[in-house]
């Protein structure tokens, strides 16, 4: 009986994610395949048709898809190089007033994206917009842009803002990495005569691996469906400039195209979960020479 109680107690949680996660997924997952809109009560199965239209390259939902990557390699890989640099500098380098500037760089993690989009939306207004201000006080008024609003500006804007907030959260965990490394390993490359950067290389980054991991898939799956700092900045715009796969998915089901956008959603759950596992599985811990 005893060894019974492990499956009792999982049980109402496995019930509850069955019923609430994973039924909807597969409805939605056959969804996928059909015309269903809100247009008409009746539901056609349609095959591969939907995925045809998201995989247009001349469409709206192809651009989307294009804004999504770049979104997401652009913030693991700034991110992950500054959150990294700050963990380092944090840990090794900085001693007085150490956790006060942890502190204060984390701090943005805990805000609500809303506010900071709303706060940011405003900092980057192009006539009123506190940056620009500051650039032409500075006598850099060359410098001030049309954050938002420019074609070739806007995704990068965002992907800026969205760096600002979310790479404290990278750098905590990254401290915590940082910090559970044996410090017996730096004294023996000391001893060996090894650099800094030499300390860094061959200790402090393979040791990371599994860390680094971890805060590669968060980012990558935070990536993949972001919506609320997108919506809150641009709505997608100027145009479909910065329009991603799942603020496309939200105008979708709001133009009743609900067959279309399930397909939409679908396929990038598939391709997190893939990605996921592909990241784990080559960033394995490897031992240190």
């Amino acid at each position: 009986m005893r060894r019974a109680y492990p499956t009792w107690f999982a049980a109402g949680a496995l019930a509850l994610y069955v019923v609430f996660i994973l039924l909807p997924s597969l409805f939605g997952l056959g969804f996928a395949f059909t015309d269903w809109n809100s247009y008409s009560s009746e539901v056609n199965w349609v095959g591969l048709d939907n995925f045809a239209t998201i995989f247009d390259p001349n469409g709206t939902y192809f651009g989307a898809i294009e804004n999504t990557v770049i979104f997401t390699v652009a913030t693991i890989a700034i991110k992950t190089v500054i959150a990294l640099g700050l963990a380092v500098l944090l840990t090794s380098g900085v001693r007085r007033f150490a956790y006060l500037y942890r502190a204060l760089i984390y701090l943005p993690a805990v805000l609500p994206m809303v506010a900071v989009g709303i706060v940011f939306k405003s900092v980057l207004n192009p006539d009123t917009g506190m940056l620009n201000l500051a650039l032409r006080s500075a006598g850099l008024g060359f410098l001030a842009q049309q954050w938002l609003t420019d074609i070739s500006l806007a995704l990068w804007s965002v992907i800026g803002v969205d760096t600002w907030k979310g790479v404290g959260y990278i750098m905590v965990i990254l401290i915590a990495g940082v910090v559970a490394i044996p410090r017996d390993y730096y004294e023996a490359a000391s001893i060996d005569g090894a650099t800094g950067w030499q300390a860094f290389r061959y200790i402090t980054l393979p040791l990371l691996r599994p860390v680094l991991a971890v805060t590669t898939v968060l980012n990558l799956l935070y990536g993949l469906r972001v919506f609320d700092i997108v919506y809150v900045l641009t709505n997608g715009g100027p145009g479909y400039a910065t329009s991603t796969v799942y603020t496309t998915v939200f105008d979708s089901f709001g133009l009743g195209q609900w067959g279309v956008a399930t397909a939409l959603s679908s396929v990038f759950v598939v391709v997190g979960l893939a990605l996921s596992f592909v990241v784990v599985r080559l960033m394995r811990p490897s031992e240190v020479d």
